[in-house]
């Protein structure tokens, strides 16, 4: 399903990331290493920096300081084209359904035309496919962007909170179909606050506070023992502040 052995581009190393805007530190020496294995999930308060963090994964957003490597390599655009990412609110073209990712498969000579089916299957997308993408409900534009993600055979994928606001049966083939790709070796990041999501998906937790990474920790830990005072707080659904 993926063919992800002519380019890794994990695991993911951050060091001392930065990123300040008019003076001001949004993130703070953010230093991790996320291992090229499961779903590694992000997060934290509003305003904690998760987003910004999964940016700069991208190249979105340029840090102050520090250094992001994939597999050794500093980030560049031919790691940033082996990745794919989805954002909250999906963007679709003004096609149909089946068009949207037709258009992407003719960019990628590679992709076979069996894929693209399986895809719109797996994301219960195939009775619409003749359907204006921009006529779908906001779930299945969402798994419209999932399907033309995974079409591009990425080599990481990141997600900055996916499922908000979908319906429960949208949310449901999303992580299904996350589960499947991490499975078969895809690395999938994801920023989420949905607690039971990230009880269901995550292979591994970072929690960031105010800009800070305060834990990085297998799932398990994280929801049972989290180190941090912060965390603790957070996953009991207290208030924290990110001042």
């Amino acid at each position: 399903m993926f063919d992800i052995s002519a380019q890794q581009l994990v695991p993911v190393d951050v060091d001392g990331l930065c990123i300040a805007t008019h003076d001001r530190l949004l993130l703070a020496e953010i230093k991790c290493h996320i291992g090229a294995d499961g779903i590694t999930v992000i997060m934290g308060p509003n305003g904690a920096g998760k987003s910004l963090f999964l940016r700069c994964l991208h190249g979105l957003i340029p840090p102050k300081s520090g250094r992001i490597k994939f597999a050794g390599r500093q980030l560049d655009q031919t790691i940033i084209k082996r990745q794919s990412f989805i954002f909250q609110s999906p963007t679709v073209l003004r096609r149909t359904v089946y068009e949207n990712l037709a258009f992407v498969a003719r960019l990628r000579p590679e992709i076979k035309t069996d894929e693209t089916d399986r895809l719109l299957a797996e994301m219960r997308l195939d009775h619409l496919i003749n359907q204006p993408a921009r006529l779908l409900s906001g779930g299945e534009k969402q798994r419209l962007a999932m399907a033309r993600a995974l079409l591009t055979a990425p080599n990481l994928l990141l997600m900055d909170e996916p499922t908000a606001n979908l319906d429960p049966a949208s949310v449901q083939i999303i992580e299904a179909s996350l589960e499947t790709a991490a499975a078969n070796g895809l690395k999938i990041i994801i920023v989420t606050h949905d607690t039971g999501q990230a009880k269901r998906l995550a292979h591994d937790v970072l929690f960031l506070n105010s800009g800070q990474l305060k834990e990085h920790t297998p799932a398990e830990q994280f929801f049972t023992a989290p180190h941090s005072a912060a965390a603790s707080a957070y996953i009991r659904g207290e208030l924290t502040t990110t001042g």
